[in-house]
């Protein structure tokens, strides 16, 4: 394989030490590891970035499906939280509660700076709609924000998710949509 190839796979136990120096990168998600959505119910406690870090290392180490990573030379350079929507908090289904169970959420992206404006989000989104199609998903939806927002834009940008088949189907507070693609 080329090593300009971007490589997106669904993370895996024996990827914790590639996962933990991507979210520990200048700008990385550290703070919150991914937990901000998911069910706490096994996390002590959900203020404390060290309980969230400990919360995903053992979803991962257990082998729960919480998302993709993306490598560019063997190097991890990218993130898309994907995963069903059993795994995240149960107020999601308040928002607009899926058809079926077998719906699955994208929750959030992020791409290392340095590889930031070269088109990789629509890459990890459209993993992220085969991924959850062919783990049985019949669902997806995302929690995009407009392509101007000032924040939120860990959930991507509207525009991405409307050219590859997503509909909006409601709104999350003010800055939010909800989208969905039917898979």
């Amino acid at each position: 394989m080329r090593d300009d190839v971007l490589k997106i796979l669904p993370v895996e136990p024996a990827m914790w030490a590639e996962f933990e120096e991507l979210f520990e990168e200048r700008g990385g998600p550290k703070s919150c590891w991914c937990m901000v959505w998911r069910d706490y119910a096994r996390t002590s406690d959900v203020k404390d970035k060290t309980a969230r870090k400990s919360g995903m290392r053992d979803r991962i180490v257990s082998g729960q499906k919480v998302g993709l990573m993306g490598f560019l030379g063997g190097e991890a350079i990218a993130w898309c939280s994907v995963a069903p929507r059993r795994s995240f908090k149960k107020s999601l289904d308040r928002i607009a509660p899926p058809d079926d169970c077998d719906a699955w959420s994208l929750t959030c992206l992020f791409i290392k700076r340095a590889h930031r404006g070269k088109g990789l989000s629509a890459k990890l989104i459209e993993a992220a709609v085969h991924y959850a199609q062919s783990q049985g998903a019949t669902t997806l939806d995302a929690y995009p924000v407009d392509a101007e927002s000032p924040s939120y834009r860990f959930c991507g940008c509207k525009p991405q998710f409307d050219s590859r088949g997503f509909e909006t189907v409601g709104a999350v507070g003010s800055r939010r949509y909800l989208v969905r693609r039917m898979l």
